[in-house]
C-alpha cells in the first residue's frame, strides 16, 4: 500500500483501479484482506479529501469506462464524504461540540489504562490490536475495519467515541472532520438516534478472509444516548465576487487547483496554507502533517511548472493580510476553526459547484440524499 503525495500519482491510481478492479468492486469491496493487498478498493481517500483529485474527475472517468449502474456502488461511496460535508456544514455545532466533549473527557482518562492499552494496541482482541498497528504503520484502514474498530472501542473497551475520533483524526491520512466525526457518531447511534453498529465475530472472520478467529466481543450493547439535537442552518454558500490579479489561499481540502471551478480565472498569486500542530486542537501524527506538505509541495511544483506564481504559508500568517482575500472555502473543521477563533473578518470564500449543488440535499439522511444522486451528476457531470 503506497500513498505518493503527488497529482500524478493519485491519477495513475485511479486509472489504474478502472482499468482492473472497478467492475468487481460491489462484490468484493466489503472484504478486508489486509494492507498489502487493497486491489478490491481504490485506496484513493487520501486524496479525494485533500482535494488533490476530485469526486467529479472520480466519477466522470468511471462513468466513461460503464454506465451508471455498473458503477453506481463506487459512485455511492465516493459521494459519502460529500454527504457528510454537506450534513455537517448544516449543522456546524456538532463539530464544535465534539471537540468541546474530547478536551473534557480526554483530561478526565488521559492516564487511564483501558485507553492506553487501547491506543498502544495491547487490549488482547486480536483484530483490534493488529488494526491499531495498521493505522500507526500505515496510516490508513479500511473501511468495514473502521466500523469494526469503532464499535470494539464503543461497545467492547466501553471507551468515549470522542477519543476514538481523536485517534483516527491524528493517524489517517485521509482525516476528515466531517467523515470522521460523523462515523463515529453513526456507530455510537447518535447520528442516526437509537441505532447504532455492532461488530460481530461472524462478521469480521467472513470479511477478513478468515484472518481472525476466536473474537469475544459485546455484540448485545445500546446505543449511546445523546439529547442534544441540532436545527438545519440556512446557507446559500454563493461565491465571493472575483475581480482579475487578486491573490488566491487554498487550504489542504482543495489542493487540485488544475481540476477546480476556478482554474480559467487570473490570480496574482496562490498561496497554500499550511497548518501544523501548533494551531491545531486535535494534533496529527508527524507523517501525517508531512504527507500534508509533500502534498502541497508537489501542488506548488506542478503550477509553477505552468507559469503560475505560488508558495506555502503556514496559517498564522493569514493574520498579518490586512486588506480583503479570497480562498477556496476550507469546509468545517480545524481551517475554519483558525479563521474564525482569530475573528479574520477579511476573507471571503469560493465554493466547489459540486458542494453548492450537493449540500442542499444533506439535510436529512443518505438514503434521502442518494435518490438524488442521479440528478447531481446529470447536473455536474
Amino acid at each position: 500500500m503506497n500513498f505518493e503525495p503527488s497529482r500524478s500519482f493519485a491519477i495513475e491510481k485511479l486509472n489504474n483501479f478502472i482499468e482492473k478492479n472497478l467492475i468487481e468492486y460491489s462484490k468484493f469491496r466489503n472484504f478486508d484482506y489486509g494492507p498489502n493487498q487493497r486491489t478490491n478498493i481504490s485506496c484513493l481517500s487520501p486524496y479525494v479529501s485533500h482535494g488533490i483529485i476530485s469526486e467529479k474527475e472520480i466519477i466522470d472517468k468511471c462513468l466513461k469506462k460503464y454506465s451508471f449502474i455498473k458503477n453506481e456502488k463506487f459512485i455511492q461511496e465516493v459521494l459519502w464524504r460529500i454527504y457528510w460535508k454537506g450534513w455537517l456544514e448544516l449543522r456546524p455545532s456538532v463539530w464544535s461540540d465534539y471537540l468541546n466533549d474530547l478536551k473534557k473527557i480526554k483530561e478526565n482518562l488521559k492516564d487511564n489504562q483501558n485507553y492506553l492499552n487501547a491506543i498502544n494496541g495491547k487490549t488482547n482482541i486480536e483484530c483490534f490490536d493488529y488494526w491499531v498497528n495498521e493505522l500507526k504503520n500505515h496510516n490508513y484502514l479500511h473501511n468495514h475495519a473502521r466500523m469494526w474498530f469503532a464499535s470494539i472501542w464503543i461497545f467492547t473497551l466501553r471507551l468515549p467515541w470522542q477519543l476514538g475520533a481523536e485517534f483516527f483524526m491524528k493517524y489517517l491520512f485521509d482525516g476528515d472532520s466531517a467523515s470522521n466525526t460523523l462515523g463515529w457518531r453513526w456507530v455510537a447511534g447518535i447520528q442516526t438516534k437509537g441505532k447504532n453498529y455492532v461488530a460481530s465475530f461472524w462478521n469480521i472472520k467472513k470479511f477478513t478472509n478468515n484472518r481472525f478467529d476466536n473474537i469475544k466481543l459485546n455484540e448485545n450493547p445500546s446505543p449511546i444516548v445523546d439529547d442534544r439535537n441540532y436545527s438545519i442552518l440556512n446557507n446559500s454558500f454563493l461565491n465571493a465576487n472575483l475581480s482579475n490579479s487578486q491573490d488566491l489561499f487554498i487550504f489542504e481540502n482543495n489542493l487540485s487547483f488544475e481540476d477546480s471551478n476556478f482554474n480559467d480565472q487570473s490570480f496574482k498569486n496562490i498561496y497554500f496554507v499550511f497548518n501544523g500542530n501548533e494551531t491545531r486542537q486535535i494534533k496529527l501524527d508527524e507523517k501525517v502533517l508531512n504527507f500534508k506538505k509533500s502534498l502541497i509541495n508537489n501542488q506548488i511544483e506542478d503550477l509553477k511548472n505552468k507559469s503560475l506564481n505560488c508558495k506555502m504559508i503556514n496559517v498564522q500568517d493569514l493574520k498579518d493580510i490586512k486588506e480583503n482575500f479570497i480562498s477556496l472555502y476550507p469546509s468545517v473543521g480545524e481551517n475554519l476553526d483558525y479563521i474564525k477563533s482569530n475573528n479574520l473578518k477579511n476573507i471571503s470564500f469560493l465554493y466547489r459547484k459540486i458542494d453548492q449543488y450537493s449540500w442542499k440535499y444533506c439535510n436529512k439522511g443518505f438514503f434521502n440524499f442518494k435518490n438524488y444522486i442521479p440528478k447531481i451528476i446529470q447536473e455536474l457531470i
